[in-house]
């Protein structure tokens, strides 16, 4: 699978939308420099897709909310394109761009019990069931347009 990096989001506290940025260092065993969810555990980087928030756009027209998401707005680091996260396991690694390398770490996430800011907005979210978490293995600079390769865990 081959895909691009769509958009790349940071945010200085927990909970919140995250903003956009142009270029990232990704740091090895930490996440994203500047981002509050960076630290030493299994939920370093976040990813989602952009046809997974359209299609959430979509469902929420369909219900009258007058309100349409966008890349960072579900707290996720990385909006990436052209991959199916779906078919994504524990264990496979993202390439990004010449340098940085991820491993998946964590399929999901359970809503806290105070609700995101998105939940609030539209009365769902879908990191818990579509969001996926990362690692990074090896350091790098990111920027959109990057490509995106999966290399398959074998076990």
């Amino acid at each position: 699978m081959i895909g691009k990096v769509h958009s790349l989001n940071i945010s200085k506290g927990k909970g919140t939308s995250k903003h956009p940025v142009t270029e990232i260092e990704a740091i090895e065993n930490w996440g994203f420099e500047g981002d509050a969810h960076s630290g030493n555990h299994i939920r370093q980087v976040s990813l989602l897709s952009i046809e997974n928030i359209m299609k959430q756009n979509s469902i929420n027209q369909g219900h009258e909310i007058d309100l349409v998401l966008k890349p960072g707005d579900y707290a996720e680091n990385i909006t990436t394109q052209g991959i199916d996260l779906g078919k994504l396991k524990i264990g496979d690694d993202l390439l990004i761009g010449k340098d940085v390398e991820l491993k998946m770490s964590k399929i999901g996430k359970g809503c806290n019990n105070h609700k995101c800011d998105i939940f609030k907005k539209v009365n769902s979210c879908i990191m818990p069931k579509q969001g996926l978490f990362a690692i990074v293995k090896k350091s790098g600079s990111l920027k959109i347009g990057d490509e995106i390769r999966v290399r398959k865990c074998l076990k």
